[in-house]
């Protein structure tokens, strides 16, 4: 438990401080992030022509009302706490690997429905925007890591006993 614990402590450190690097924001978090706006803005035209992306802004034509996908609402630093429980956990690595890409996909899924939501909320009520998003949302993203990796701990294989030693022949 101890070896898990500095593994996953290890792992946040390193990865929070490589996110926050100027090169990784620059050509990986803020070209995703575009490409999460894109994808919400896709899913609302579905029933509301009037959305449009541009950049990390998703905007209504009708209202004029935008939001702006900033770090911390992009599922990024979720993905991260994910991924240094899964591979700090003492599981094979083919294991690790789908688990971490299975969870990926369910943060952002997840991710998708929060912006949706988000940017309705924000065109009834200012307010109740910023509760949604400070309070409830922030949680559910975090609690979606944490169930996505209780779940796929429930789906390792179980852990073989060892070998019992042979008898030594003379």
């Amino acid at each position: 438990m101890l070896r898990f614990f500095v593994t996953f402590m290890v792992l946040l450190g390193v990865l929070f401080t490589v996110e926050l690097l100027n090169p990784v924001q620059e050509h990986v978090v803020i070209p995703f992030t575009g490409i999460l706006a894109t994808i919400s803005a896709e899913i609302m035209q579905f029933f509301d022509s009037d959305v449009t992306s541009s950049g990390i802004i998703i905007r209504s034509l009708s209202s004029g009302f935008s939001v702006e996908i900033r770090a911390g609402c992009n599922g990024v630093e979720a993905v991260i706490i994910l991924f240094a429980a899964v591979f700090a956990f003492p599981a094979p690595w083919k294991h690790k690997v789908v688990g971490f890409v299975a969870g990926f996909f369910a943060i952002q899924a997840l991710n998708l429905i929060r912006i949706v939501s988000l940017f309705y909320i924000g065109q009834w009520s200012f307010t109740a925007f910023k509760w949604a998003h400070l309070y409830v949302w922030q949680a559910l993203i975090i609690l979606d890591a944490l169930v996505v990796w209780l779940i796929w701990l429930r789906f390792l294989p179980p852990e073989r006993p060892a070998d019992p030693p042979k008898p030594a022949t003379a």
